[in-house]
């Protein structure tokens, strides 16, 4: 059992290194252990579903830009290739797989989340998901064996992985179960805008259809059989049906697990016990509801808020802690475009396209723009193909919580001629 109480962050990711380089830049010089179950340095992820698996990066040099540093911080324990098993809430006890217990000052969870796998699939060559570097190494030297490609999930990363084998010029089917891909995050209508622009660069897209088993043989996929019976040859089969939060370990703990670690506004989880990143579920006030967000941005300013919380707790930073109430952001590359959506999209009320407009050619991208909101305001807005100055006053408009009518003037204007 460690001797002096540390702050320990379990989980070396996006959100993990953000709290522990907080941390530092504030001038925090005590003990400081940072668990992450890969062997690995700490690694951006958005780049595994694009430029990594059409070979335009290279898997190394995705590892973050300050994690190469870890290593020469002061006081920093780095405990890599090493799993949390359990944490005693009340006493701040934190066990190891390797039977080690450390005591804590505060304890972070930045467990991030693990990938859905579908039956059957255990074992199966050419079966992939797609979280972790090896996974893309794994991915993409299948795909550069050639052949058919299914695709199984229609949301973020099913997208871009369908995109990215199709640019590598293979054939491929995107299944998803959805109405339309990305339609719970989206909507339907740009959902369909979606769809149809990867049909037009070849893609067989299956609409609101569910695996119901997958052929086989001498140990390798050779095909995924839909419900209704339609048997779709596969050389490659890519799962990518989402994801649950990485709290397994935290069984037994006393925290709500119910979606993720449950916080207050303040990233709380229990005394001295904080959340941040893919596994944190949080209360947004500003939202007026709990919010867990699977992306990158999200990862980065959690991880900050927290640390700085931690100090303010710990040893009275003179400033007072403060809630986390941000702007959600995230982006998606395809084909050479780009997806921004600002605020929150999913389950909205309200929805409205203010422009779509299809690509006019393989190399184009397609513009659109669309507003979610409640019936008075504005809560969401994505952009595809715009100019920053647009984007800019679109987030300007859900970070105001505008009135609808206001939104909309808005997203007009940032609709006419910003391309």
């Amino acid at each position: 059992m460690s001797s002096t109480p540390t702050i320990a962050v379990v989980g070396a990711s996006a959100a993990g290194i953000a709290v522990v380089e907080s941390l530092h830049r504030s001038g925090y010089d005590g003990s400081l252990t940072l668990i992450g179950d890969e062997s690995r340095l700490p690694y951006e992820r958005p780049p595994l579903s694009k430029r990594v698996l059409i070979g335009d990066q290279s898997p190394e040099s995705t590892t973050i830009r300050d994690a190469g540093r870890l290593e020469q911080r002061p006081g920093l324990d780095l405990r890599l290739g090493i799993r949390a098993t359990a944490l005693d809430v009340a006493d701040r006890r934190l066990t190891l797989e390797t039977g080690e217990e450390l005591d804590c000052a505060a304890v972070v969870i930045a467990t991030g989340v693990r990938p859905r796998r579908i039956p059957g699939a255990a074992g199966t060559s050419g079966v992939h998901v797609l979280r972790t570097v090896d996974d893309a190494t794994a991915l993409r030297k299948d795909l550069l064996a050639g052949g058919d490609v299914v695709v199984v999930g229609g949301g973020v990363l099913g997208t871009e992985v369908a995109a990215a084998a199709r640019t590598l010029g293979l054939r491929v089917t995107l299944a998803t179960m959805d109405e339309q891909p990305l339609a719970p995050v989206l909507g339907a209508s740009v959902g369909r805008m979606i769809a149809d622009e990867h049909r037009r660069r070849g893609i067989h897209v299956r609409l609101r259809r569910t695996v119901a088993g997958l052929l086989t043989a001498y140990g390798r996929v050779t095909g995924v059989q839909l419900d209704g019976g339609e048997v779709i040859p596969a050389d490659v089969v890519v799962v990518a049906v989402g994801s649950v939060p990485a709290t397994g370990w935290l069984a037994g703990s006393g925290l709500d697990l119910a979606d993720g670690v449950g916080c207050d506004s303040f990233c709380v989880a229990a005394p001295y016990v904080y959340a941040a990143g893919d596994v944190a579920r949080w209360w947004h006030p500003r939202y007026e509801r709990a919010l867990r967000i699977e992306h990158r941005m999200n990862a980065s300013e959690q991880g900050m808020v927290v640390a700085r919380n931690i100090l303010a707790k710990l040893i009275g930073s003179g400033t007072p802690p403060e809630a986390y109430e941000p702007v959600p952001y995230f982006w998606s590359d395809q084909y050479g475009w780009r997806i921004q959506a600002y605020g929150v999209t999913s389950g909205s009320r309200r929805m409205e396209v203010v422009r779509a407009e299809p690509s006019a050619a393989a190399d184009e991208p397609p513009r659109v723009v669309a507003l979610y909101g409640d019936e008075k305001r504005v809560l969401g807005a994505v952009g595809i193909d715009l100019r920053p100055p647009a984007l800019r006053s679109l987030r300007a408009a859900v970070a105001g919580l505008v009135p609808w009518d206001e939104g909309l003037d808005a997203a007009r204007a940032a609709s006419d001629g910003n391309w």
